[in-house]
């Protein structure tokens, strides 16, 4: 076959035209807002840039002069995460050495040459337990960028799903594009547990081995493409980058300088793991050491049991640190509500206090809350599964009343919507007055959007709260229900006789439609005898 009959590639052939259509200035790309005739990717206004420049410098600055100890980082990471001693020492070791090394390769560029082991680090663990909170809060520290993802999403080169190179690309864009801060940053990879190949498959496994291969190059020195061959916007954003003569962005990027950390919860892994020790012939089990549960277990892996758990040799010798957390018990979900800088109800007394209610929480509560938290057996995210619970209805509720302060006791976590019922009966009175002033801010609302006052008599302000109580109904809702339609007639009967203001009875209230077709075929009665009078006047004259 001749080349001409060979099958083309049609993304090539589209870039092939698009260079074309550039070069002959047939073809101009414009960004969304724009203005017209601007050129696409116009340099960023100077103050904007400057600062851009000043961040990028700061961040990169902080690496170069790295300086933080163990130490320093472990008590850093206890304002956020409780417990996981173990987890903190290791990580916080970890992440020293692998900055440190950073540092002397920015001092000195020919240790890049040199061999280094990198700290990538393989943490084991139960759901909840802080594995990802542990590490967003070091890269917050250390200043780099940070991405995370699940190891499920991806598949291997070549078949449907995620690429991880992927990773690396996410990365330069949680740098804002800035590839020299992103070759620093931090890749967190989730559910690693997931991609173990599956024993005795039939064909290729392009979801486990092939993936762990992929990672494997990733986790050591690679230069990664930062243009992937489906980013076909990407592609247009560096061609006209090349048409205007700019500087070039780099096309790869490097990962000899990028932390990787993986986890799962090898839930099953810490099965193999005592069978391992329990059948030996002197171990553990025989010198008295008890495996109280899974963490114990998994604090004891070894090599050999993940590459029997289904992970390939070399992918497994790139993950040098490994360490396993600790499951939560109802004392540590207590302390994380009471002391962490990120607990979740520090987060649900933000909500209320965003409309200006406050909350009390009596400590027998915050046990409670703790303990069917740990029912759930999902680590701290069973805080905000009970916490939603409970909260639902005081959220829903106590925005729309006067009410700025509750308690929250034992007994509320039994029947919190109870509770909430109990309170609004309590500020019954004060709930009246809240609503009658809503009426009054519904008549402003409606003088703004179209220019006619509504005087709410007394009556008509009480049937509006009565009836606003009776079907479970805000004032705003319920008005805008019931005068949805009333500015068309008002501007009929402003139109014949000028009136911009009118009185709202309880009768009105009551039928709105009907009393504003009665105004409106009263304008129209006085107005028809107005122009009568003028007529009988003119003929007079």
């Amino acid at each position: 076959m001749s080349d001409k009959d060979e099958p083309k590639n049609p993304l090539e052939d589209f870039q092939k035209q698009l260079h074309q259509m550039m070069r002959d200035g047939k073809f101009q790309f414009m960004f969304p807002g724009s203005a017209p005739g601007a050129q696409a990717g116009a340099a960023p206004q100077p103050a904007r840039e400057s600062d851009d420049r000043r961040q990028r410098e700061e961040a990169l600055k902080r690496i170069r002069e790295f300086n933080l100890r163990p130490r320093e980082i472990r008590d850093y990471l206890d304002r956020f995460v409780i417990r996981q001693e173990e987890a903190k020492k290791v990580v916080s070791v970890a992440i020293c050495d692998h900055y440190n090394h950073v540092r002397r390769c920015l001092e000195n560029p020919e240790l890049r040459e040199k061999d280094y082991a990198k700290q990538n680090i393989l943490i084991l663990g139960p759901t909840g337990v802080g594995k990802t909170y542990l590490m967003r809060n070091v890269a917050k520290l250390v200043g780099v960028p940070f991405v995370k993802a699940d190891a499920t999403k991806f598949s291997e080169t070549g078949y449907v799903g995620g690429d991880v190179d992927d990773l690396v690309r996410d990365l330069v864009k949680a740098a804002d594009g800035d590839v020299e801060l992103a070759q620093y940053g931090i890749v967190y990879v989730d559910e690693i547990d997931k991609i173990n190949a599956s024993a005795g498959a039939m064909g290729r496994d392009v979801s486990g081995r092939g993936v762990q291969i992929n990672l494997l190059k990733l986790m050591e020195d690679t230069e990664v493409n930062l243009q992937s061959q489906t980013d076909i916007l990407g592609q247009m954003s560096a061609v006209m980058e090349m048409q205007r003569g700019g500087k070039p962005r780099p096309r790869t990027i490097n990962t000899r300088h990028i932390l990787f950390i993986v986890s799962g919860a090898f839930d099953k892994l810490a099965g193999q793991v005592r069978r391992r020790i329990e059948s030996a012939q002197v171990g553990f089990a025989h010198s008295g050491t008890r495996l109280e549960d899974d963490s114990d277990a998994l604090g004891l892996v070894q090599t050999q049991d993940f590459i029997q758990y289904g992970f390939e040799p070399e992918f497994v010798g790139r993950l040098p640190v490994r360490v396993a957390c600790r499951h939560l018990d109802p004392d540590d979900l207590e302390n994380i509500l009471l002391t962490s800088e990120g607990s979740v109800l520090a987060q649900y007394r933000a909500d209320f206090a965003g409309y200006g209610i406050d909350f009390d929480m009596q400590p027998e509560a915050i046990r409670a809350v703790a303990r069917k938290a740990h029912a759930e057996k999902t680590g701290a995210r069973g805080l905000m599964t009970v916490l939603e619970r409970l909260f639902r209805d005081f959220k829903f509720e106590l925005p729309s009343t006067g009410i700025r302060s509750f308690t929250i006791s034992p007994k509320t976590l039994d029947d919190p919507a109870g509770e909430v019922r109990s309170l609004l009966r309590l500020n019954s009175d004060a709930q009246r007055d809240l609503l009658r002033g809503e009426v009054a801010d519904f008549s402003k609302r409606f003088q703004r959007d179209h220019g006619f006052d509504l005087e709410f008599a007394d009556d008509a302000i009480a049937e509006l709260v009565d009836e606003s109580l009776r079907r479970d109904k805000t004032i705003r809702g319920l008005c805008e229900e019931k005068f949805r339609d009333f500015h068309h007639g008002l501007t009929l009967i402003a139109r014949g006789s000028g009136t911009r203001r009118f009185r709202i009875t309880r009768a009105v209230v009551a039928n709105p439609e009907h009393e504003l077709s009665q105004w409106v075929v009263a304008s129209f009665r006085e107005s028809g005898r107005a122009a009568g009078a003028s007529e009988d006047a003119s003929a007079t004259n």
